[in-house]
């Protein structure tokens, strides 16, 4: 999958789900996806070097992902042990992305976290 398409999707998923907002707060080159004032997702804006999207995940999933693709890496911004960075390669599909953002959502949304008895 070529960088512009997985960021692009990653755009598309993140824009479906509810309570979700983006913004560049940091800098004009990372475009930082909330849910809830919670990041879930970060996608690199002008670089055509550096075409990637950035999620959280669990710290077990980070290593199974990075010792099986090679285009997934620790994350670039944030702590290395909870968010990878994807980038463009074999390995890399539609549904990969799909689950990945999905999941660092769901990680990022802890409204359920306080409803539990």
């Amino acid at each position: 999958m070529q960088g512009d398409i997985l960021q692009q999707h990653a755009r598309d998923i993140a824009a479906s789900l509810e309570d979700v907002t983006s913004g560049h707060p940091f800098t004009p080159h990372l475009e930082v996806w909330k849910v809830h004032e919670k990041v879930f997702l970060i996608v690199t804006d002008d670089d055509p070097d550096l075409q990637i999207i950035t999620v959280k995940v669990d710290p077990h999933q980070a290593d199974a992902l990075r010792r099986d693709v090679d285009t997934i890496t620790s994350g670039r911004y944030l702590d290395k042990r909870h968010w990878i960075s994807i980038g463009p390669g074999a390995g890399i599909t539609k549904q990969l992305i799909e689950y990945l953002v999905h999941a660092s959502y769901d990680l990022a949304d802890d409204r359920e976290l306080g409803r539990q008895p």
